[in-house]
């Protein structure tokens, strides 16, 4: 029986198109599912759109169509980037499905049995394009913290008793204490929540694009407590007995942008405790992408259009790019310059050519096969080998931490010990002085090949492949259970001549 995990990314916006923000979480979610794949879990990966709210409302009026034509349309771009960007979702939730209204009501209705629902009237500064209201001393300037202009909001609400949940909370971050990562941002929520939590605003009457209230439609939903059921309606809820829900809730990780942890990390627990359900294990919230040092803004006309880099380079050097620009978690700018930097030294220069310089020596010199070994390895063979053995072990505490970048470097530490080998062993050389110590050069470079193939593939599925194609892995041998000397190389399995996996990127053909 595979273990299960459960793995989420925020559900986005579609008051626009998707931008390199919402791909990059989508990207870094889709390397943690494969991984655990291959470690074996039956893995459950979540992705989807969030549609109502006055934003979605004004933007389809905007654009002249009723809201359910206008998110229909925007969350099909959402849906076409996944396979673009080679994303492994399981699942794609949409807010105006029945499943999820009919599972959104039933949580409502859970709060109000359980006495934490009840209505009042609201005032309050409200910004419609964060979906927040905001206190007087929140206020920066007149504006949202996020310099998003306010307006005064007075209307009847519901309101949720998150006051009631304070200390609730704040014993369950001591007693958890990783259930919010990176540790800067568990302190900011801490730091928040021991401020005092007021009640929360959960209902709204002067828009009608939402999920309206049970038992009283002048009331919609409002954005937070619709949204975040999305995690649980996915998996059938209120259908508490379907088998989705009993293999995978809670959740292991939502993986969020920072600047909607609150909602998270506050909010989203609280309504789970107020209707008994179990908490998720873990809220990691990374950071934002700058472009070129500046905030990505359709008025600065600096929005980076994921299909566009997709197209023009690879799913795998967009993958690849996303994943170690910035350390998961901290913030990271975006330049095109950097893509093809990064492409070209570590894709092409270092991976690429150590597999093509390989593959193309035993293709030539070994009569088209994987060589047949009729000495023992050396030390340094060995040595080399055990690098790549040792790779699983480091990259699974890394993934178990979210570490991201800190896999990728793990991986990438064998990529340069592999071609220091090559330099010093000189298997060219030997070609002329030493054909069966060159056979045992070449094989143990394939044989690491192998490895950094089978761990590369939640990286640059592409390549990987590719790779392991070349080397003639057999499909079913490429999961982390394979990566054991019992299921080296086949001596003497005929290889085909080498393709390049990342062919060098020339800058002035790319010029965006």
């Amino acid at each position: 029986m595979k273990k299960p995990f459960y793995i989420t990314t925020p559900i986005y916006y579609p008051n626009n198109v998707p931008h390199i923000g919402s791909v990059y979480t989508t990207v870094c979610c889709d390397v943690i599912a494969r991984f655990k794949r291959l470690e074996g879990y039956n893995v459950k990966f979540l992705t989807g759109t969030d549609e109502h709210g006055q934003k979605v409302e004004e933007a389809a009026k905007a654009a002249q169509k009723n809201p359910q034509d206008f998110v229909d349309d925007i969350s099909e771009n959402f849906k076409k980037i996944l396979p673009a960007c080679d994303i492994t979702n399981d699942d794609f939730i949409r807010t105006t499905e029945a499943r999820h209204k009919k599972g959104a009501q039933a949580f409502w209705n859970t709060l109000v049995e359980s006495g934490d629902i009840y209505q009042d009237n609201y005032a309050g500064w409200y910004s419609v394009r964060d979906e927040s209201f905001f206190t007087e001393s929140e206020l920066v300037d007149g504006k949202a913290p996020t310099g998003a202009p306010v307006t005064w909001v007075e209307e009847p609400s519901y309101f949720f008793r998150l006051s009631k949940w304070e200390q609730p909370l704040l014993k369950f971050y001591e007693e958890n204490p990783k259930f919010i990562e990176p540790e800067s941002r568990r302190n900011e929520v801490i730091s928040f929540v021991k401020q005092g939590l007021n009640d929360l605003s959960i209902s709204r009457t002067t828009f009608k694009w939402g999920i309206p209230v049970p038992h009283d439609d002048k009331h919609i939903m409002y954005v937070w407590i619709d949204a975040l059921t999305n995690y649980i309606t996915a998996l059938g809820y209120p259908d508490v007995g379907k088998k989705d829900y009993q293999d995978f809730w809670p959740a292991n990780l939502h993986v969020v942008g920072k600047d909607i942890l609150r909602f998270h990390a506050i909010f989203w627990p609280a309504f789970l405790m107020a209707a008994k359900i179990p908490l998720p294990k873990r809220v990691f919230a990374h950071g934002w992408w700058t472009v070129e040092g500046q905030k990505m803004s359709k008025s600065l006309g600096n929005v980076v259009d994921p299909f566009d880099l997709v197209n023009r380079f690879s799913s795998d050097i967009v993958r690849y790019f996303l994943v170690t620009g910035m350390s998961f978690g901290s913030d990271g700018d975006f330049s095109e310059k950097a893509l093809i930097q990064k492409a070209n030294t570590n894709l092409s220069n270092e991976l690429g050519n150590l597999a093509q310089r390989t593959l193309s020596m035993t293709y030539k010199n070994c009569d088209g096969k994987i060589p047949t070994l009729s000495h023992p390895f050396a030390s340094e063979d060995q040595s080399l080998l055990i690098q790549a053995q040792n790779i699983l072990a480091q990259a699974q505490e890394h993934m178990e931490n979210q570490g991201l970048h800190k896999y990728v470097e793990t991986l990438w530490s064998v990529v340069w010990a592999a071609n220091k080998y090559v330099d010093e062993q000189a298997p060219w050389a030997l070609r002329k002085t030493d054909l069966e110590r060159m056979n045992v050069v070449l094989y143990t470079l394939m044989e690491t090949l192998r490895y950094i193939g089978i761990m590369a593939q939640p990286l640059i599925p592409q390549a990987s492949k590719s790779l392991l194609d070349m080397l003639k892995v057999p499909e079913d041998q490429r999961t982390f259970d394979h990566l054991k000397s019992a299921f080296a190389l086949g001596q003497g399995t005929s290889i085909d001549a080498p393709t390049p996996l990342f062919p060098r990127i020339e800058e002035a053909t790319h010029a965006g």
